[in-house]
């Protein structure tokens, strides 16, 4: 994972096309990522090909047989083709070598899909190094995993441990070469009596976006086909891996026993070198979009799960660990830092060791369920749940919010407080199963210094209570209630990437454009966004015509709508509902005035035709190519809506002149000009 600092070349470009500055620059091809692997020699194209078709027909068979059981463990079949029908028509073979590892994958699965055909599946029972596939909501491809199952794991339902372990970066890294690595490598931390997860995070993404989703995906398919204990798992990495794991411990702490990253980064400003040229900073919006994957404004959450940072002493990425030290520091935490003497950016033998017994000690007692305190901070209700707390509401997104929540005793508690910032609505839950109530136990609630009334546990200990801030009081409402109007809440809080981490369909235009040149630049962003999704996320953006939409499709997806109101029919019967005005004269924000033939909106906004699920119009993921280069870049870079000016063309960075740009508030409406 090179560590890319901003080059003073880019700077000029960078203010010019967000509307900052004028200023001249000059630009470096971008590499392309992946890179163009080897020209297959044709018989050997022909070869991978021939047995790619046999085991795609054996999959359509077994796809026949319409059986449960089959159908639940066919992914496992399918990983292999598809990674060898993406290897060929993508030309992403680096080797000979990788081409006899694509011809002994096919060979696994042609012998599963025989297994599977004679109602057997012995992979499922083994031990060892094992590589299974799942289907994922996003866009419906099969998506792979690796497990490390160790050689006293039995399988008689006994609970086991699972620690997850996030790769590093390799940009040669596709399903080819993932797979054949899971099923040569054992990894860093094998377990003797557990299981080790790693998650292939849809290649090179530090597990973000689509790669956060594939790894909680993959996790729930593992616990399907095995008995994971859930107060014994844990999150580790090292590198990218690392990065990705910091993110995964401030973001769920209450869901892991433990935390190990190592190396990595673990915010944006520092890594990439812009605290020491302040020059290079992005737009406002962007650095407040920075806070979605910064763990280190989110260090508070390290109170929750017990973690354990690792560098190597002249490790570059050293600073990771450092800057999250610092962090906890300033909450009053000591968080334990283990440096490899002499190393670089490579795991200690000694520290590993230090580290596993750590590891294995937390994992006897395994986490806390219900821990009589809490400290959770999130910027985003995307992230907004620490063990029996939930945030529903902000004042506003992107600044700093924070619950801190205490119980007055261990067991059997009699008192519930908690102090917040920034926070509009908030939960408290504890099943009966968890609970440390009595039963029929009454139970006084206090918030911000403000006594509510008791609640009451009821016959089964379980309690359950939800608290809105209405003209500055906290008021009990119904659990499941909300405020009147569209609200921001829980993975309906934007920005528009967000849209692409839940299953989401694009649909094309089928009518004329407001403009030749708006017709042009929406083909192109559509064929990019496609072409992107396909290569950086290992997925398949699924596209339906405007006139195909059907109300499943509505009910089902997030609709990402390329076009105008003109050309794109389900934009125009949504037109008059969005809190932006585009009609095919008129484009206005507020009284701020746009020329609809050139210039063009980005937007995502909960879809008024299912409130339930969002419309995003004309983007995918914000990032670019440029952004590929570095996966600490890989941050949104449009707030929930911009107004892009088709004068200057779409780049490796942006998709035009960003002209006007910024979030909506807290209702979904237009902030206040200022």
């Amino acid at each position: 994972m090179p560590r890319l600092l901003v080059a003073s070349l880019f700077v000029g470009i960078l203010l010019s096309r967000t509307g900052l500055a004028q200023i001249p620059a000059e630009r470096t091809p971008i590499r392309e990522i992946p890179p163009a692997g080897i020209d297959l020699p044709a018989a050997a194209r022909t070869h991978l090909n021939k047995k790619r078709v046999e085991l795609t027909r054996k999959i359509a068979e077994l796809t026949r047989r319409n059986s449960r059981e089959v159908l639940d463990l066919l992914p496992d079949v399918e990983i292999f083709a598809r990674a060898a029908q993406l290897a060929i028509d993508e030309k992403v073979l680096y080797s000979e070598k990788e081409f006899n590892a694509a011809d002994k994958l096919l060979d696994i699965g042609l012998a599963r899909a025989a297994e599977l055909m004679k109602g057997t599946s012995s992979w499922t029972q083994q031990t060892g190094l094992v590589v299974r596939g799942y289907r994922s909501r996003i866009d419906d491809t099969v998506q792979p995993y690796g497990l490390v199952i160790g050689p006293d794991v039995k399988f008689d339902g006994k609970p086991l441990r699972c620690d997850i372990w996030f790769h590093g970066r390799y940009e040669k890294n596709l399903e080819i070469q993932f797979l054949n690595e899971r099923l040569s490598r054992e990894g860093e931390y094998p377990l003797q009596d557990g299981i080790v997860l790693h998650p292939f995070g849809r290649f090179s993404n530090a597990f973000r976006f689509a790669g956060e989703v594939d790894v909680l995906e993959a996790l729930e398919n593992v616990k399907q086909h095995y008995n994971i204990d859930d107060n014994r798992i844990a999150v580790g990495g090292f590198s990218m891996g690392g990065a990705a794991c910091w993110d995964f411990t401030v973001h769920y702490p209450s869901r892991w026993f433990a935390s190990y990253p190592g190396a990595g980064f673990s915010e944006t400003r520092r890594f990439l070198g812009m605290d020491k040229k302040p020059e290079t900073l992005p737009p406002e919006y962007q650095q407040k979009l920075w806070t979605l994957y910064d763990a280190e404004t989110m260090a508070d959450n390290l109170f929750d799960v017990p973690t354990t940072a690792y560098s190597g002493e002249h490790d570059g990425q050293k600073l990771a660990s450092d800057v999250m030290v610092e962090a906890a520091a300033k909450y009053g935490m000591q968080l334990p830092h283990v440096i490899g003497p002499e190393m670089k950016h490579k795991l200690h033998p000694d520290s590993k060791k230090q580290i596993a017994q750590w590891l294995s000690q937390l994992a006897e007692k395994g986490r806390n369920v219900t821990p009589q305190s809490l400290r959770f901070t999130t910027y985003s209700l995307k992230y907004n749940n620490c063990a029996w707390m939930t945030i529903n509401g902000l004042n506003e997104h992107w600044a700093e919010a924070f619950v801190h929540a205490d119980l007055d005793a261990p067991q059997e508690p009699k008192s519930i407080t908690l102090k917040t910032q920034n926070v509009t609505d908030v939960s408290v839950e504890f099943p009966d199963s968890t609970s440390p109530f009595a039963a029929n136990a009454e139970v006084a609630v206090t918030i911000d210094g403000q006594k509510l009334p008791a609640v009451k546990a009821n016959g089964s200990r379980a309690l359950q209570a939800r608290y809105r801030k209405v003209a500055d009081k906290w008021t009990a409402v119904k659990s499941d209630s909300w405020p009147e109007g569209l609200v921001k809440r829980h993975n309906l809080q934007g920005p528009v990437d967000d849209a692409l981490m839940d299953s989401f369909l694009f649909v094309k235009p089928t009518s004329n454009f407001i403009s030749s040149g708006v017709g042009a630049w929406v083909n192109s962003e559509m064929n990019r966004a496609t072409k992107n999704w396909e290569r950086q996320m290992r997925g398949n953006a699924r596209t339906k015509r405007d006139t195909e939409i059907t109300d499943a499709d509505i009910r089902d997806n997030n609709l990402i709508l390329w076009g105008c109101p003109r050309s794109n029919a389900v934009i125009k019967k949504i037109a008059d509902q969005l809190p932006i005005k585009w009609t095919g004269s008129e484009l206005s924000v507020g009284n701020q005035k746009y020329d609809p033939n050139k210039q063009v909106l980005i937007m995502v906004y909960p879809n008024p035709l299912n409130p339930e699920r969002y419309i995003v119009l004309n983007s995918s993921l914000t990032y670019r190519e440029f952004d590929y280069l570095n996966n600490a870049r890989q941050t949104p870079k449009l707030p929930d809506w911009a107004v892009v000016d088709l004068s200057e063309p779409a780049d490796d960075y942006l998709p035009g002149k960003i002209l006007s740009a910024d979030f909506f508030n807290e209702h979904w409406q237009l902030k206040a000009a200022k």
